[in-house]
């Protein structure tokens, strides 16, 4: 059931306060002329040059708009527009401008864009809030370059220690720490979420699957996040010569490894849940020498906990059985554990409700990809909204939503933070 008018602040139900939808557009390609590719998608990795760049366009945007600017120690930046009462944590919409080396234009970006311009139609139209509203940029969401991925908001729920993210090390040895300290965004603030409070978190973000066009909705509010776990599995073989080593003599490790990808896909099928490998290395890289050394990555996914559990069991069983048949030995690393989040149901509400108001049907979702808003719903009240993307395609530059849906789901995210502003407002009387 919609709200009455009393329930929501003026600035809700004022036709005038509203997104300009051909600005957030034009802001969205402007901010992707650092790190763009030649096919019209983005290789902005986090904290290279091109993500410096941005950054420090996004500060100066902010800025322009009378927002104060906290940066803390692993360079989440939170952009901070005052409201009445200052002595209430900032309700937040969060994303980030990081993306995947071959990625696209709208994973992350639209929700930073999409909360700058929610900043500009407050000012533009002197909208006062009853709490802060604050724009946050989270380092390092895309876990492309530094892995794990959301390590920074991780950092700030207390899921990771701040020394064990600096120190985490990309392909060519160098560290989160030393490149914050080179591009200069390394804050004076602690990165905790008592250093940094939030009211609230809210995230707009590409559905980065299908079901939305499918359905030919523009939006959904999503109601939490799918478990997930990643792993490095490393298989010890034998280099041999291909030519003169029977197949029965060979412990291969490249065929040992091919043989659990497929059985892990297997085993994810049949219990309806996700298994995946997007990275293999192999040793010594000779074409008639049997690989000796071969490691590659393990995502799994499920939409439980207990169901991520059985399906980590069923493919260690099946790792362990296929190194025995192939005479080779496994090694299972499993360096990142996040379990399944269910959002707030008060925000989720907001989001439900402001979707309403603005007369577009919607979708309830659960998110098949991880978000920062998975460790912020750890401290915050926490919700996002998903618009459609083209064919489902994310981390390609293919990524496509259209303006119109990007300005749906940006109007859905401003009603919901309003609405949730008028809740505290509520609260507090």
């Amino acid at each position: 059931m919609a709200p009455s008018m009393q329930d929501v602040p003026p600035a809700v139900h004022d036709p005038k306060v509203s997104v300009n939808a051909t600005r957030l557009n034009a802001t969205l390609h402007e901010s992707c002329q650092w790190g763009c590719t030649p096919d019209g998608g983005m290789n902005r990795l986090s904290l290279n040059d091109d993500d410096k760049s941005v950054r420090e366009w996004f500060v100066e945007e902010v800025k322009s708009l009378g927002c104060s600017v906290n940066i803390d120690a692993m360079g989440n930046i939170f952009a901070i527009r005052p409201g009445k009462d200052n002595s209430i944590p900032p309700i937040a919409i969060g994303s980030h401008l990081d993306t995947q080396p071959q990625g696209g234009r709208y994973d992350g970006i639209l929700g930073v864009l999409a909360g700058l311009e929610a900043l500009r139609v407050l000012h533009e139209h002197n909208v006062q809030t009853k709490a802060p509203i604050a724009v946050v940029n989270w380092t390092n969401e895309e876990g492309a370059r530094f892995s794990p991925a959301m390590i920074s908001s991780g950092v700030w729920a207390g899921a990771f220690e701040l020394d064990f993210a600096r120190n985490r090390a990309d392909a060519d040895g160098k560290t989160m720490g030393e490149e914050l300290e080179r591009i200069g965004f390394t804050g004076e603030t602690p990165c905790s979420h008592t250093a940094n409070p939030l009211s609230a978190h809210f995230e707009l973000h590409i559905e980065q699957g299908p079901i939305l066009e499918s359905k030919n909705l523009a939006v959904a509010a999503v109601v939490g996040v799918q478990a997930m776990r990643w792993f490095t599995i490393s298989v010890h073989g034998r280099p041999q010569h291909t030519g003169t080593t029977p197949l029965a003599s060979r412990a291969d490790a490249m065929l040992s490894a091919a043989r659990m990808i497929v059985s892990s896909n297997g085993i994810a099928k049949r219990l309806g849940a996700l298994a995946s490998t997007g990275v293999i290395n192999a040793s010594p890289q000779s074409v008639n020498t049997l690989a000796g050394e071969v490691s590659f990555s393990l995502d799994l996914r499920a939409t439980s906990d207990d169901l991520v559990e059985q399906l980590e069991r069923e493919c260690r069983e099946a790792l362990e059985r296929i190194g025995e048949e192939e005479g080779v030995s496994v090694e299972v690393d499993r360096y990142w554990v996040c379990p399944a989040t269910i959002y707030d149901e008060i925000a989720v509400e907001k989001v439900r409700e402001s979707a309403r108001r603005a007369g577009l049907p919607f979708a309830e979702l659960t998110s098949g990809a991880g978000h920062d808003s998975v460790y912020t719903a750890r401290r915050c009240p926490t919700a996002m909204i998903f618009i459609r993307c083209k064919g489902g395609i994310s981390h390609n530059p293919a990524e496509y939503s259209s303006p119109e849906d990007c300005a749906a789901g940006a109007e859905v995210l401003l009603g919901a933070v309003l609405g949730y502003d008028a809740y505290l407002a509520e609260k507090s009387k």
